[in-house]
């Protein structure tokens, strides 16, 4: 009985010092100071470990700063110039080095898989993942790393999931009862307050530092914001700051009862499974959003998987023909404090979870870019393109034009039958093909 007590004492403790220490300051948008000291604290630590590293390395080298290329340096030649410097640009059989070439970069690092694994770093920031640049560990770090598991998986582990039990419940709870009030300005005000404190208590319990830049450009009622996507904790980011309208499927489990319980006080766009495949249905949907100017602004990912923080892949042309005003927002993580990108081919939802929390902290910066819309002499795809580069050249990520998808499809013929297009397009425009021909019919 006494270790019963005991343990109600410890517990009753612990509650008390997260919600008059986190929870309460959190929900009402002030901060004691806690956060900053301990970041401060962190950042003191990385150096100190930087510094240690490359003073105890036996032969100390600068480290390697990756490209955007990476460990390939890559010749940007077009096809046609770069064969016609093996023998001139008429068919000859030595083309053939040119596609081998191609062939054996892209089999030890093409620009597209490597999207989908975490990023290097440059310097090993005391976690379980590493990097290609370390190889050597002193007996102080590795004092200093044990003592980083203790405090992760014993201290932080068991205070963050304190915080997401108590942030998610609140959200099930608050608007499931601001749900049963009538449609109005009070019910729309208190639905906002609930998913704004609420996303603040989950922030806390990533240990997230989020800054936010051009507050001024936030996305307006009415609107569609597009961001790109590195993790599911994204949505928690950006809510943070601002109410959205969110676009999914429908799911089960836990977040299917989120779902259920958010969506009675917010126009949250929920979709079973067999609705999702039907786009016009989709459109429709969102489109009956948008023209409601009352309505929060709907929040999409175009990219539809999540990128490692690196880069922006294809954005899907769907989101670009709702209409209406697109506020872009790039989100650009900290690698190293944590390692925020979701690798859903190798990690369940669970196990990634797991990561994020015992990682030291979620370091990110939000940029609000300036609404824009499309123009009238633009499709889909080039208005998607024109956001995508805006985001990428402000959260400073490379910008590719490969299809996300490609993380769990093959690639689709039609990319393999264009460098054949292109090559024969050389040939015809060089004349090779038509002087074989003619070679041919006087033979």
């Amino acid at each position: 009985m006494e270790v019963v007590w005991a343990l109600g004492q410890v517990g009753a403790v612990w509650v008390a010092l997260v919600l008059g220490l986190i929870v309460v300051p959190s929900a009402l948008g002030v901060s004691l100071g806690i956060s900053e000291a301990y970041m401060w604290l962190l950042v003191k630590t990385l150096e100190w470990a930087t510094i240690r590293l490359q003073k105890s390395a036996k032969k100390p080298q600068p480290p390697r700063i990756p490209t955007a290329n990476g460990i390939i340096e890559r010749d940007e030649t077009p096809m046609e110039k770069e064969i016609a410097l093996l023998h001139g640009a008429d068919f000859e059989f030595s083309h053939i080095f040119y596609f081998c070439r191609k062939g054996f970069e892209a089999i030890v690092e093409d620009e597209v898989t490597q999207r989908f694994s975490s990023e290097e770093l440059l310097s090993w920031n005391l976690l379980t993942r590493t990097n290609v640049n370390f190889h050597y560990i002193s007996l102080k770090l590795t004092v200093v790393w044990v003592i980083g598991v203790v405090v992760r998986y014993c201290f932080l582990l068991p205070l963050r999931f304190s915080l997401a039990a108590i942030g998610i419940t609140s959200m099930i709870v608050g608007t499931t009862v601001v749900g049963q009030l009538p449609n109005g300005s009070v019910k729309n005000y208190l639905s906002e307050v609930v998913h704004l404190t609420c996303s603040r208590i989950l922030v806390r319990a990533l240990s997230g530092t989020i800054h936010y830049h051009n507050k001024e450009n936030r996305p307006q009622k009415g609107g569609i914001c597009v961001a790109n996507h590195t993790s599911p904790i994204d949505a928690i980011i950006l809510t943070n700051d601002g109410c959205y309208a969110m676009v999914g499927q429908v799911h089960g489990g836990l977040m299917g009862i989120i779902q259920r319980a958010t969506v009675k006080a917010c126009p949250h766009v929920w979709f079973e499974r067999s609705e999702i495949k039907d786009r016009h249905l989709v459109t429709k949907r969102l489109r009956e959003h948008v023209a409601d100017k009352s309505k929060l602004p709907i929040l999409i990912f175009p990219e539809g998987t999540c990128i490692n923080n690196t880069s922006v892949m294809m954005f899907k042309k769907g989101s670009f023909e709702i209409g209406g005003t697109i506020y872009p927002v790039a989100i650009k993580y900290d690698p190293q404090f944590g390692d925020a990108f979701w690798n859903s081919s190798k990690y369940n939802i669970v196990s990634y979870l797991l990561r994020i929390m015992t990682s030291w902290a979620i370091v990110c910066n939000v940029w609000y870019l300036p609404p824009m819309v499309r123009k009238e002499d633009e499709d889909a795809v080039q208005f998607a393109n024109r956001v995508r580069s805006a985001i990428a050249h402000q959260g400073g990520l490379t910008e590719l034009p490969w299809d996300g998808g490609l993380k769990r499809a093959k690639v689709k013929d039609t990319f393999k039958e264009e460098q054949q297009k292109n090559y024969s397009k050389m040939l015809v425009r060089n004349g090779s093909v038509g002087s074989l021909s003619a070679e041919t019919e006087s033979d």
